[in-house]
């Protein structure tokens, strides 16, 4: 025990804890504690009084603030846009680690965003100010950090959405959608031209906010086609919205 920065003691009903800058008992602790009640002790000894225990609980959430600062959603990006292609674009403005573009799982087409995660929180924030509002293949994209986490109470309802989705062959994508259109919202528009089987709003991964699309599916091929001749470049809560076959 003389390696440690403390010395222990143990009495009949005590245990005493001598510190390396004085001879004298420090703390005097009832024989009663479980190992469970000294393992904060122990981790202060280990790393010295001069860092409490809390010490190593605050630099991992320093640590993850730090990653999640350095993560960028970029979003409208072209469809033809790869993750190379989107990381050479990115680099120009700081050094990349990541660039991953998302895809969707039942059409195998690019969701148009993509996150890029920096190498420093200087790099991410250099991307931000000279990529946001640019162009990237004729399209205006849009730049800044990750979303905030779902809140618990969100994530029973839009695992449930998304289970609920019924997929078929005869669907179409509908893009352009306002931030205020629901699943709902979105079955009830189409129902009008068609036997909708199922919809839903496509959401930004971890989070509850719409990605301004989502999918429609319908019982024939008949119906998809009257749903594009219908509502393409039609209204829906004050935005154009764009439809074709998914």
């Amino acid at each position: 025990m003389a390696s440690l920065h403390s010395s222990f003691l143990l009495t009949s009903n005590f245990l005493s804890l001598t510190t390396p800058s004085s001879s004298s008992t420090h703390v005097l602790f009832p024989m009663r504690l479980s190992t469970t009640h000294l393992r904060p002790l122990l981790l202060t000894t280990r790393h010295g009084f001069g860092r409490p225990p809390f010490a190593a609980v605050a630099e991992q959430a320093a640590t993850a603030t730090e990653a999640s600062a350095r993560r960028l959603y970029v979003g409208n990006i072209p469809r033809t846009v790869t993750n190379e292609e989107l990381a050479k674009i990115v680099q120009e403005h700081g050094a990349v680690e990541k660039a991953e573009v998302m895809y969707d799982k039942y059409s195998g087409r690019s969701r148009r965003f993509a996150f890029v995660t920096m190498k420093t929180v200087e790099d991410a924030t250099a991307v931000i100010e000279k990529l946001n509002g640019t162009e990237i293949g004729g399209r205006e994209v849009k730049v800044n950090v990750t979303e905030k986490p779902l809140s618990t109470p969100d994530l029973p309802l839009l695992q449930a959405e998304e289970s609920e989705f019924i997929d078929s062959p005869h669907k179409v994508y509908v893009g352009n959608l306002a931030k205020t259109v629901t699943t709902d919202t979105l079955k009830n528009f189409f129902s009008e031209k068609g036997k909708v089987l199922s919809a839903k709003v496509s959401r930004v991964p971890g989070t509850s906010k719409s990605s301004g699309y989502g999918f429609v599916t319908f019982s024939s091929e008949e119906d998809v086609e009257a749903a594009i001749s219908s509502f393409n470049n039609s209204l829906l809560e004050g935005q154009t919205i764009r439809v074709n076959k998914a």
